[in-house]
C-alpha cells in the first residue's frame, strides 16, 4: 500500500501548484534527508516533523539547520523526551519551533487525549503550542483552540470508507470546512479576557436588572423605608447596591406607585 501511495517530485510539484493557486499554505512532513532536501528546493516556507521522529536526534538538527520554522508533534513522547528534542533543534540556533501536543492511534480514544498536557507544553518551553489531532469528529480540536492552540492538524479524506489506517480518523470535505467555521467561532468568542460588559448587551441592562420602585404613592417630605420602596425591574433608576444609602433620605417630590426613585428625588 505505502508503494502504490508515494508521491512523486512531480506530484509534489502539482500540489504546490494547487495549494499556491488556492491561497494555502503547502506543508509537508518529510521522513528522511532526502525528503526534506526535496520540500527544500520546493521552497516550503516550513517543516512539519511527524512524531515518530521526536528521539531521531540527528534528523532534527538536519531540519533545524536549515532555519525555517518547524512544527514538532510529540505523540508518544515523555516530558523528558521532549526536552531533549527541544535542546537539539534550539541548540542549532533555530529557535523558530512550534510544538503540537498529540496522541499517535487512529482513532485515538477521548478519555486518553489528556489536552491539558498542551499547556504543560506551553509552560515547559515557552514556545507557541498546537494539537495533532486523530479523534473523530471535530469537537476535540475546538476544545484545543479554546485551550490555547496556535496550530491545529487534522486528517482529512475525500471518503473515510477508503482503505489505509488514518481514513477513520479523518474529516471529510463537509466537515472540515465545519471544523474551521467553528474554531473561528472560538477565536472570535475568546476576547481579551477584561470582564466588562459587551457593547451588545449594553442596551439589555435596563431591562435585566432592577432598580428601586416606589411600592405606593410617596408624598414630598416623606422619607423612605422598607414600607414604600422595593426592588423591581426596569434597572436605569437606583441600583438595589444603594438600597441601604437611600434609608431615611427625603423624598424632594411626590413619586407615585410603580414609578422608579432616582437620586434626584431624594435628599
Amino acid at each position: 500500500m505505502l508503494r502504490r501511495l508515494e508521491l512523486s517530485e512531480e506530484d509534489h510539484r502539482t500540489l504546490l501548484a494547487c495549494c499556491h493557486d488556492n491561497g494555502i499554505l503547502f506543508l509537508s512532513s518529510p521522513f528522511d534527508e532526502d525528503s526534506a532536501d526535496l520540500l527544500e528546493q520546493l521552497g516550503v516556507p516550513a517543516y512539519k516533523i511527524p512524531s515518530g521522529e521526536v528521539t531521531n536526534h540527528g534528523f532534527l538538527d538536519y531540519l533545524a539547520r536549515k532555519h525555517k520554522p518547524l512544527i514538532l508533534s510529540t505523540g508518544m513522547s515523555t516530558l523528558a523526551e521532549v526536552a531533549e528534542a527541544v535542546e537539539v533543534i534550539v541548540g542549532t540556533g533555530n529557535a523558530q519551533l512550534h510544538l503540537l501536543h498529540c496522541v499517535t492511534e487512529y482513532p485515538a480514544p477521548f478519555a486518553e487525549i489528556n489536552l491539558k498536557a498542551m499547556r504543560t507544553l506551553a509552560t515547559a518551553f515557552g514556545f507557541p503550542v498546537g494539537y495533532s489531532d486523530h479523534t473523530p469528529g471535530n469537537e476535540i480540536a475546538v476544545a484545543a483552540v479554546a485551550l490555547g492552540a496556535r496550530i491545529i492538524e487534522k486528517h482529512f479524506t475525500l471518503d473515510r470508507n477508503m482503505p489505509g489506517p488514518d481514513h477513520q480518523a479523518s474529516l471529510e470535505p463537509q466537515e472540515l470546512g465545519a471544523m474551521i467555521q467553528a474554531i473561528r467561532h472560538v477565536e472570535q468568542a475568546l476576547g481579551t479576557g477584561i470582564k466588562a460588559p459587551a457593547s451588545c448587551e449594553i442596551k439589555n441592562m435596563a431591562v435585566a436588572r432592577k432598580s428601586l420602585v416606589a411600592k405606593r404613592n410617596i408624598a414630598r417630605g416623606e422619607c423612605i423605608s422598607r414600607d414604600n420602596v422595593a426592588i423591581k425591574r426596569p434597572g436605569h433608576g437606583i441600583q438595589p447596591r444603594d438600597f441601604e444609602k437611600v434609608m431615611g433620605l427625603r423624598v424632594t417630590a411626590d413619586i407615585k406607585a410603580d414609578s422608579v426613585v432616582t437620586w434626584a428625588d431624594l435628599k
